[in-house]
């Protein structure tokens, strides 16, 4: 097995010493094992896309605007 060496604020090491029975380690690793499988996830899904990655940035920023729209009419 490999190991990462990863740099943390010092405020959030002070956070974690009061919970020293988390296994911290495994939490580092599980939160990157899924973020690998997201990515991967993504990955396939966007290999199958036709679209350009400029229309998907303007096909996401006009769904960015009706889902405003739709909240600003319902408060």
């Amino acid at each position: 097995m490999s190991s990462l060496t990863l740099a943390i604020p010092d405020d959030l090491k002070a956070k974690m010493k009061r919970f020293p029975e988390i296994n911290w380690s495994e939490v580092a690793r599980q939160a990157i094992a899924e973020k690998m499988h997201t990515l991967e996830q993504m990955q396939r899904l966007l290999s199958k896309s036709a679209l350009t990655e400029a229309e998907t940035m303007i096909l996401g920023r006009q769904i960015k605007r009706r889902v405003l729209q739709k909240h600003r009419r319902v408060a």
